[in-house]
């Protein structure tokens, strides 16, 4: 009985830090329509802090949004010169790679989130790629993993957006994420994470689904499911083009 009587003692004296706070998000959209003429989008991602208490004293509470499209396992190949020629010499599987990675933060991230939270919740580019390790016989094996992020960073699929996210009165949120032109199909994750002095307090996650519809969806699915008929009509599409073309030309010369 007293020790009952102490662990509640105990959580009441909890200072205002440990009192739950919430996310309550609202998205601009939670689906992306891939067109013909589909040339990006922005997400714009806002929402509400939570809480049945005031807000506590110590660090401000800062706000990190993280957007990740599907992972897969990628190759990633060497290339050296022997003889006068560019050869490919070691090659590494990168275990799994966001085919898009965004992080918007209300602040400089090293300043607002720890490197032991870092490696918790895989927040940062470098700890969302998961590389389990190469063969003992290839030297370098982290410049796989780097060369990932390098390509991906120059194509704008992966990138680090500081001071990005509007926090007002540590209560509300707001930021928007530029989604490129040649995204990949498939189920994307959000997550907000809210920390205190480097500290994660709360997380949530919520799914924008980006998919290609119209005749962008009828091509693909022909193009996985019969991959011969898909064939066939485009070498007839690129007959009929040539055919056309050279038509026009023609008529076009006679005048």
């Amino acid at each position: 009985m007293l020790r009952a009587l102490i662990t509640a003692l105990c959580l009441l004296c909890l200072p205002a830090a440990a009192a739950e706070e919430k996310v309550v998000l609202g998205l601009s959209q939670d689906r992306v329509a891939i067109t013909a003429n589909f040339d990006g989008s922005e997400i714009l991602i806002f929402g509400a802090i939570k809480r049945e208490a005031p807000i506590p004293d110590g660090p401000p509470l800062e706000v990190i949004v993280a957007l990740a499209g599907p992972s897969e396992p990628v190759t990633v190949r060497r290339k050296e010169r022997k003889l006068g020629i560019w050869v490919n010499t070691d090659s590494v599987l990168v275990d799994l790679a966001p085919s898009f990675y965004a992080v918007a933060t209300s602040g400089p991230l090293k300043s607002i989130l720890s490197d032991t939270e870092d490696l918790r919740y895989r927040v940062s580019i470098e700890r969302a790629i998961r590389s389990v390790g190469a063969a003992m016989n290839i030297r370098g094996a982290q410049d796989f993993a780097d060369a990932v992020v390098r390509i991906r960073e120059n194509e704008d699929l992966y990138s680090i957006r500081e001071n990005t996210v509007a926090v007002d009165e540590q209560t509300l949120f707001r930021t928007s994420i530029d989604m490129p032109s040649d995204l990949t199909e498939g189920e994307y994750v959000a997550r907000i994470l809210l920390t205190r002095g480097g500290e994660v307090i709360s997380q949530y996650e919520t799914a924008i689904d980006v998919r290609k519809v119209g005749l962008e969806r009828f091509l693909f699915n022909m193009s996985r499911q019969q991959p011969v008929w898909y064939g066939l009509m485009s070498l007839v599409i690129a007959i009929a083009a040539g055919w056309g073309a050279s038509t026009a030309f023609r008529l076009l010369r006679e005048k």
